[in-house]
């Protein structure tokens, strides 16, 4: 099995956008709901437990969900005020060691 290693950058930048307008977008919708609904949702429907948790702009808490057996996965933002809302989800998902690439210095 390969190790886990996953940094939330990518994910903080989804949510770099303003959450302003994530609400607009997502408040009337489906979409979204109360944090403590999703989270069982993800856990009862689908077996998903949380992978990676990030910071974005707002204050909007970014985490990637998934299921090591089945492969399903998903991406909530939970905005400041408790409501959470689906960004993305999909099938496949895989841990993987992500290699740091550091700079030459004398470049």
């Amino acid at each position: 099995m390969r190790e886990f290693l996953f940094t939330a950058t990518g994910l903080v930048a989804l949510a770099s956008a303003d959450m302003t307008h994530a609400q607009n977008v997502f408040a009337p919708n489906a979409n979204c709901a109360a944090r403590d609904a999703v989270l069982a949702r993800l856990a009862n429907g689908y077996g998903e437990t949380r992978q990676s948790v990030g910071l974005g702009s707002d204050q909007a808490l970014v985490e990637t969900y998934a299921n090591d057996e089945s492969g399903s996965w998903t991406i909530t933002v939970t905005l400041p005020d408790g409501t959470t809302c689906l960004l993305a989800a999909g099938q496949s998902f895989e841990k993987v060691r992500d290699h740091r690439i550091v700079a030459d210095s004398d470049a």
